[in-house]
C-alpha cells in the first residue's frame, strides 16, 4: 500500500509520500510515488499516486505523452491550469481503466488507483486536487487545507489538530512528517524512503525536495522527540475521579 499527504496553506505547499509497494508479505519493493514536472519560472506540478502500481505507472506515462485533442496533445508539460492538470490525470486513469480494467476485474483484482495533483502555473493560483479512478476530483480548500490518499486514517488526527490555512511551511512540514510516522508505526505496508517536497507560493520553483532514508538524522530525531513528548503528556493526564 502507500501513504501520501498534500498540505496546502497560504505560504505554499508540502507533499510527502512513502516508497513501499507490496504484493504480499514475501514481495515487498521500493518505488517512488512522487513525480514532478518543473520548469523554473513557468510551472511546478507534483503528482503522488496510490493503488495498483501498474495502473498508476501507466497513467503517469499517458500524462507525459499527453491527451489527444483536435489541435495536438495536452500533457503535464503544456497544461494551462491546475484544473486542466487534474482533468488530464482523470483522463489518464480512465484510459487505463478502458484498456486494462476488464481483465483486472475478471481476475478479481479490481481497478484501484488515485492521485494527488498539486502545483502552480505562471499567472495562476496554487491549487491541489485529489483525483479518483472514476475521473472525478475534489480540491483542497482553506477550511480543509490537506488531502490524503492510501493508508490515511492513522495520520489524519494530528493534521486535523495542527494544520490551519495560516500555518507556516515549517509547521505543516513537521506535521506531515509526524503524520507519516504515525502511519508507519501502525501499518507495515507503509515505509521509508520518504519523499518530501516543499513549495513556496508564487515561487514557480521547488524550494526543497529531499528523499529521507530510515536512518536520516532529522527523521530519527523527529520520531524520538514525538514519542517522548507523547509519553510525557500522557503521564501528565489526570486520573478520572471515579477511580480514586
Amino acid at each position: 500500500m502507500t501513504y501520501c499527504v498534500g498540505l496546502l496553506v497560504k505560504a505554499g505547499m508540502v507533499m510527502i509520500s512513502d516508497s513501499r509497494t507490496n504484493a504480499g508479505v514475501d514481495n515487498i519493493s521500493t518505488y517512488r510515488k512522487m513525480t514532478t514536472w518543473e520548469v523554473p519560472g513557468e510551472r511546478v506540478i507534483v503528482a503522488m499516486t496510490a493503488g495498483n502500481l501498474a495502473i498508476t505507472q501507466a497513467a503517469l506515462q499517458l500524462m507525459n505523452e499527453g491527451m489527444p485533442t483536435g489541435s495536438g496533445r495536452i500533457s503535464m508539460k503544456n497544461v494551462t491550469s491546475m484544473t486542466e492538470a487534474a482533468r488530464l490525470a482523470g483522463w489518464a486513469l480512465r484510459e487505463v481503466d478502458r484498456m486494462d480494467g476488464p481483465s483486472l476485474r475478471s481476475s478479481g483484482e479490481g481497478f484501484n488507483a488515485s492521485m494527488l495533483i498539486g502545483g502552480q502555473i505562471a499567472g495562476r493560483e496554487l491549487r491541489m486536487f485529489q483525483v479518483y479512478g472514476e475521473d472525478n476530483f475534489i480540491q483542497a480548500m482553506p477550511e480543509t487545507p490537506y488531502l490524503q490518499i492510501g493508508e490515511f486514517k492513522y495520520g489524519k488526527p494530528i493534521i486535523d489538530r495542527i494544520v490551519r490555512f495560516d500555518s507556516t511551511l515549517a509547521t505543516i512540514t513537521k506535521c506531515g512528517l509526524v503524520s507519516m510516522d504515525s502511519t508507519i508505526k501502525s501499518n507495515l505496508s507503509v515505509a521509508p524512503p520518504i519523499d518530501l517536497l516543499i513549495y513556496s507560493r508564487d515561487a514557480l520553483a521547488v524550494k526543497v525536495h529531499v528523499v529521507m532514508q530510515d536512518q536520516d538524522p532529522y527523521w530519527q530525531s523527529l520520531r524520538r522527540s514525538w514519542d517522548h513528548g507523547l509519553q510525557e503528556r500522557f503521564a501528565d493526564l489526570p486520573d478520572p475521579e471515579w477511580m480514586q
